[in-house]
Order: C-alpha cells, then sequence, then structure tokens
C-alpha cells in the first residue's frame, strides 16, 4: 500500500468503535521491556521529492557494465512479449493453484510447461517446478536415494558447480546420505573415468553427471550413464536447459539399463528391476536460461524431470489434463503429495517450491522462441564464446586451459592475479569472467569466461582490449 489514508477523525472513530482509548492500548500485552522505544537511529522521512532524488541517485550507481561471467547464472536475450505477458495481474498475482475450479489458465500454462521440459529432455514427466537449480540437484538426489533403497552414497564429480555441491551437502548431510567427490581430468577439465572406476562395483545410489560442466566443458555422458548403470545406480542428469537445443537429450543418453526400474504403478518403493529404459533417470537444472533476467541473483527456478518409474518419489507437483462430463478439457494437480501438506514427517520432500511466475516467463519464452529460436540462441552463445577464446588467447600470456568440445563457458588461464585483472577491467566497465582461485586453487589464476548471443563482435573486442589493458 502506497499510503495510509486514515486522518485523525478516522483513527479515533476506529478506536472509540473498538473501545481503546489509543493506538498503544492496542498492544498493552507486550511487555515494556520487549518494546524498542524511539527508533532514534531512523532519520526523519524524505518527502515525496527528496526520496524520488535519492533512488535516482542510487539507481545511477549501477552503471551498464559490458558481462562476460556465466558460472550458473547467464544473461540471454529475452523477448519484451515475455514479461509484457507475465506481469498480467492474471498471472502475476496468481498464487498456487490448488483449487482447480478458479485456476485453470494457471494450472494450463505449469501444463505446457511440463510437456515443453519432458521435450526438451527427453524424459516422460516433468513436475511443476523447484526453487532453483541448486536445491534442484539435492532434491535429485534425495531421490536417488529413496529409489535405491540400499545406499546412501552418491557420487559427485568436482565439475559440477561448487555453489550446486554446496548447497546438496547442506541438505542431504543431516540425512546421512554421503556425497563423493570425483576429481576432473587436468587435460580435459571433465571427470576423471579412472578415478570414477576405483568406486566400481561399490555400493552407490546415484552418480551426477553435469552437462555442460561448471568449466563450459562438454562430458562423456554416454560412458557416464552407461558406467552408473552398470553399478545398478541411477544416473542423475545436471544440465543448462538452453544447451539442449543443440545437446543429447539426457533421455537419450547412455544405452539400455541392465538392471531397469519398474513402471509406476508398481508401488512407491521402487526397487531396480524390472522394465527397460534408456538415458538417465532424472535430469534437473536452473531454468534461468529460459526467460529470467540476472535481476542481482534471482528469483530463477529449478526443473526437474525423470522417467515414469520414478513418478511417485518426484517432490512437488504434476500438473495433468483430462475433460469433464461434459467433454470440456480441464487441468487439475494430478500428482501431489497431500503429505506435503499435512504429514509433513512422510512427504517426499518439505522444501520443494513452485516458482509459477518464472515457469509462466519460461513457457512463454520457449513458446515464442520456438525449437529453431532456442537452437539459434544456443548457437550462437557457443560461436561467441569460440570466437571470444580465440581473440583472448593471442594476448601473451593468456591460454585456454581445458582443450575439448564446450558449450558456452571456457576457461582462461592469466598470467598475473586473477582477483586483479578482473578489478582493473570492471573498472573500465568489463565484467571480466568468475574468479575460479577460490573454488579451484590448484587452476592457479584462471577465469570462467561466458559469452552468449547478447555479445557483438564489437563486445568481444572491448573484452579484449580491457584485457590486454589489464595485463599490463
Amino acid at each position: 500500500m502506497p499510503f495510509i489514508p486514515h486522518t485523525e477523525p478516522d483513527i479515533a472513530a476506529m478506536l472509540a468503535s473498538i473501545g481503546a482509548s489509543s493506538i498503544d492500548a492496542l498492544f498493552d500485552e507486550i511487555p515494556a521491556t520487549l518494546r524498542t522505544g524511539k527508533l532514534t537511529a531512523v532519520p526523519e522521512g524524505m518527502n515525496e521529492m527528496q526520496v524520488t532524488r535519492l533512488m535516482n541517485e542510487l539507481a545511477a550507481q549501477d552503471a551498464p557494465l559490458l558481462n562476460f561471467i556465466g558460472a550458473g547464472a547467464y544473461e540471454h536475450h529475452i523477448p519484451a512479449a515475455v514479461w509484457q505477458i507475465v506481469t498480467r495481474g492474471e498471472f502475476y498475482t496468481a498464487y498456487t493453484p490448488y483449487q482447480a475450479e478458479a485456476s485453470q489458465g494457471t494450472l494450463q500454462v505449469l501444463y505446457e510447461y511440463q510437456t515443453m521440459m519432458a521435450s526438451l529432455t527427453g524424459m516422460d514427466v516433468s513436475n511443476a517446478s523447484l526453487y532453483d537449480g541448486a536445491s534442484g540437484l539435492a532434491e535429485a538426489i534425495l531421490m536417488a536415494v529413496r529409489a535405491h533403497k540400499t545406499s546412501r552414497r552418491v557420487l559427485v564429480p568436482a565439475t559440477v558447480s561448487p555453489i550446486y555441491r554446496s548447497v546438496a551437502q547442506s541438505i542431504v548431510r543431516l540425512q546421512n546420505i554421503e556425497l563423493i567427490e570425483i576429481p576432473f581430468d587436468a587435460a580435459t577439465g571433465t571427470t576423471d573415468m579412472q578415478a570414477l572406476q576405483q568406486h566400481a562395483g561399490s555400493d552407490i545410489a546415484a552418480l551426477v553427471i553435469p552437462q555442460p560442466n561448471f568449466f563450459g566443458a562438454l562430458e562423456e555422458v554416454d560412458a557416464l550413464t552407461e558406467w552408473a548403470h552398470a553399478q545398478n545406480a541411477l544416473a542423475i542428469a545436471l544440465v543448462n536447459p538452453l544447451s539442449l537445443a543443440l545437446l543429447k537429450a539426457p533421455g537419450q543418453w547412455g544405452g539400455p539399463h541392465p538392471n531397469p526400474l519398474p513402471q509406476a504403478g508398481e508401488g512407491a518403493n521402487v526397487s531396480l528391476r524390472e522394465s527397460k529404459t534408456f538415458g538417465a533417470d532424472i535430469a534437473v537444472g536452473d531454468g534461468q536460461p529460459l526467460g529470467s533476467p540476472l535481476s542481482n541473483g534471482g528469483p530463477y527456478f529449478g526443473f526437474m524431470c525423470c522417467k515414469q518409474a520414478l513418478v511417485r518419489q518426484m517432490p512437488g507437483r504434476i500438473i495433468g489434463r483430462t475433460v469433464d462430463l461434459e467433454g470440456k478439457v480441464g487441468y487439475t494437480l494430478t500428482l501431489q503429495a497431500r503429505e506435503q501438506h499435512i504429514r509433513r514427517a512422510k512427504a517426499t520432500s518439505n522444501i520443494c517450491s513452485n516458482q509459477g511466475l518464472m515457469v509462466t516467463a519460461a513457457t512463454i519464452h520457449m513458446a515464442l522462441l520456438g525449437v529453431d529460436g532456442l537452437r539459434r540462441a544456443a548457437a550462437a552463445s557457443h560461436a561467441s564464446t569460440a570466437a571470444l577464446t580465440v581473440q583472448a588467447s593471442g594476448i601473451h600470456g593468456v591460454q585456454r586451459l581445458f582443450h575439448g568440445a564446450h558449450f558456452h563457458e571456457v576457461v582462461l588461464q592469466l598470467p598475473k592475479r586473477a582477483s586483479l585483472v578482473l578489478d582493473k577491467m570492471r573498472a573500465q566497465g568489463v565484467l571480466g569472467g568468475f574468479d575460479l582461485s577460490a573454488h579451484y586453487p590448484q587452476l592457479g589464476d584462471a577465469i570462467l569466461v561466458c559469452a552468449t548471443e547478447t555479445k557483438t563482435a564489437a563486445d568481444l573486442q572491448r573484452y579484449v582490449s580491457a584485457l590486454q589493458h589489464s595485463l599490463n
């Protein structure tokens, strides 16, 4: 509410109506020792003109910077129509659609979103979103452990985002789930298969497979998926959704599961035995590249898709399409664990969140771009990063650290301290990349650089000039 329009006579009339002598009398049950008294550190209120000027001055401090940071949050072009539609009242203020009869529009959007995500990932089922990609990974780990039943050990490559690994560890460690880190190959920046092989034959619930990984490199997803299934473990795909416009979908990774999962009708306690399935078992990630602006870190949303056999282990909600008695199409909450609302101790998850507004934006974004548009955006991002890598590597002392296929991020090694170089580039109006030294000190002065379809040839040249100047 912009302001409270009650005059002194209004307040006196309301107090008289309820029999209170003053506003303070409404709160007389609060002990005096708990009251703050006067807020002496709070300055006097400003008038409208002063507040407007202050806000403009603060906004001016956010000078536009040329952004080449990725590391899990990416600057992509978002058609103006996306948020013009999303901020309409019927979307902007809609809440969780528990009452289907009053929420058909919201439910249909979520249904369309699920259809798009299932198609994009090559999986059977999608839920109606999670809080973000990091918590989505944690949920996938919990889901895999529930499904596996005998093991509480999950292999997580060091090429998974350190932020995601930290969040997952925080969520699962108190449930006696052990996350075992798998090192990466120093030459390729991908999961070290020899190190992974040391866990062959051990009792593990799942293997997390990032694609592309945190360094932007493309993992050997077929080999990793087949290895996981050979250990009777689930394969959890952690993917960038935009990359799937170019890369093989998780549902197509690897070969047939040697000990496949049962179909969903065989009960909630899933065992790894009967039926045939290909590909990863669970696919998760952050939906931010699909219509969510960077916006100082959020809000974003997490997506989760899985095979049909695991659907009753999936947290969150699933929207279904049906017809009523008159044959009219209708949408409803087909699958949601009531325990998530009532018997919380028996819920599959108590932390999943339906990021409905961001999901709506993603649905509209994907609908507007279509398959060809997503593919063009992904291809242009890859081409921009490739061109930037060639130009930056022409600077003396700068070299690409890992060699092999990548999507739209690469690691550059610098001849000087990365943090100082990035500070100097920022002073020139360029966000030069993500400093990897805190998370991967073994890489030395290395930065993770990303160039999306939003970057022009002039932008790339400006980056190279800023980097060269900062190294002198």
